[in-house]
């Protein structure tokens, strides 16, 4: 017999099916019994009478919350049930896995006057048992909608003509700079983790591919102990040529994002709000764009916010969450292009114009960094000049190689799937990856 969803269940009724999953709650009396099974799909009651179901009672003595059962039965609508009307009345039971005493409390459950309250066990403890926790509807509506978003970006870049690829993640020299990554032993010399696949996604520029993207893993070795930062994340790149200018690639990336959010708000939009409290808004384009100076003028007047000026080459972080209630009163927007950021503080493949000033950008979401982009500056002699000025030019050479024989102008961004997962159900990082990596965590 074929497994059914419970999802699918009143399309069953006066059938005989059969339902796996695992045991939500447990109500057991003298001459009843109260099953409630969960799927990833949904919870449906199990009623036993024991005195009629003898063999069913044995089977479920002694069970336990969080084992894994199978059921066959049949659904039968009840008014009564508060799940959905429908119960399942069964025909046999059995015990896949019966699960201990849980080592975590996942919710936080108000005092009765039987029992006493208890608090959810903290983020860190819940990670050390995070296949335990995820089993939460709050976890599972994460990554079904981090589902959608991807599977949606991935959609709208494949109707452009884009190719995914899947670049290296053991190279032989930092992809963009020699600090913050993780050096890992390579037989008989050294190799790094990639920061980005920024040096590969360039490459398939000068290859011909001309529109790219990658879902992959990006390692940072950064100690930052922050709600945002993680030692390991997925990345979402994407690489375009034959462009006219960075705002190409801005424009390109706002299409995407208003098409993925909108496709995350018609499948998830209604439980996501009703869960996490937060509206997923569909963005209008174009989306704002201030110059980075302009930001801070508009900063200090409206925010008092004001920062030395050496600083002011780069968004500081409160800056970044000043920004937001900023572009809410001029745009009435969630999204904000800062562009026209100091040479220093950005990557020397940042196309630059007459003035120095890189062609680049960063996109604030919910004053928050979701994503660095820019032109690339394709010309061999210009790259290796800028590669020099950051010392870098022996570490790249390889890199150089790629421009030495033809290559199309291009540029691209870098965005974090779980970053942009955060932002979207308003969540610490942790609480939001499937397994966080972080300077004091390699485990479970």
């Amino acid at each position: 017999m074929n497994r059914c969803m419970i999802q699918d269940i009143r399309n069953h009724l006066g059938e005989s099916v059969k339902v796996q999953g695992f045991v939500d709650n447990y109500r057991d009396s003298k001459a009843m019994a109260f099953i409630v099974l969960k799927d990833i799909t949904g919870r449906l009651q199990i009623t036993v009478e024991k005195e009629k179901l003898p063999e069913v009672s044995e089977a479920i003595a002694g069970l336990t919350p969080d084992s894994v059962i199978t059921v066959i039965g049949t659904p039968v609508e009840n008014d009564y049930v508060k799940l959905g009307g429908l119960e399942l009345i069964p025909e046999s039971i059995r015990v896949e896995s019966l699960a201990d005493a849980l080592p975590i409390a996942r919710k936080s459950i108000p005092a009765t006057k039987k029992k006493q309250a208890v608090e959810r066990s903290s983020i860190d403890q819940r990670i050390d048992y995070r296949w335990i926790d995820l089993r939460t509807d709050e976890n599972q509506l994460i990554f079904k909608a981090q589902t959608c978003l991807v599977a949606a970006m991935r959609e709208f870049l494949l109707q452009k003509n884009f190719m995914e690829i899947h670049t290296p993640k053991l190279i032989g020299a930092a992809s963009e700079s020699g600090a913050d990554v993780f050096e890992v032993k390579y037989f008989d010399r050294s190799a790094f983790l990639a920061q980005s696949p920024q040096f590969y996604k360039q490459m398939a520029m000068a290859s011909g591919f001309e529109r790219i993207f990658e879902v992959g893993p990006v390692f940072r070795a950064e100690k930052s102990f922050t709600n945002k930062h993680t030692t390991e994340f997925t990345g979402f790149d994407l690489e375009m040529s034959y462009i006219d200018s960075f705002r190409d690639v801005m424009a390109a990336e706002a299409e995407l994002l208003t098409y993925a959010l909108g496709k995350v708000k018609e499948a998830y939009g209604k439980e996501i709000e009703e869960m996490f409290g937060v509206p997923v808004v569909v963005p209008t384009l174009p989306f704002p764009e201030v110059k980075l100076a302009d930001l801070y003028e508009g900063l200090e007047k409206e925010f008092g916010y004001t920062v030395p000026e050496e600083e002011k080459g780069d968004l500081t972080t409160e800056a970044e969450h000043l920004s937001y209630e900023w572009v809410k009163k001029h745009y009435n927007h969630e999204f904000l292009f800062v562009t026209d950021y100091k040479p220093e503080k950005r990557a020397f493949y940042h196309m630059r114009d007459e003035n120095g000033m890189p062609l680049g950008y960063d996109l604030i979401w919910r004053g928050t960094e979701s994503t660095t982009g820019a032109q690339r500056e394709h010309r061999y002699e210009l790259l290796k000049k800028q590669a020099e000025e950051k010392g870098l030019a022996e570490d790249v050479k390889f890199y150089l190689e790629f421009f030495k024989y033809g290559c199309p102008p291009h540029g691209g961004f870098g965005l974090g799937v779980d970053r942009l997962t955060m932002l979207l159900v308003g969540l610490p990082i942790k609480e939001c990856m499937f397994l966080f990596r972080g300077p004091n965590r390699l485990t479970p």
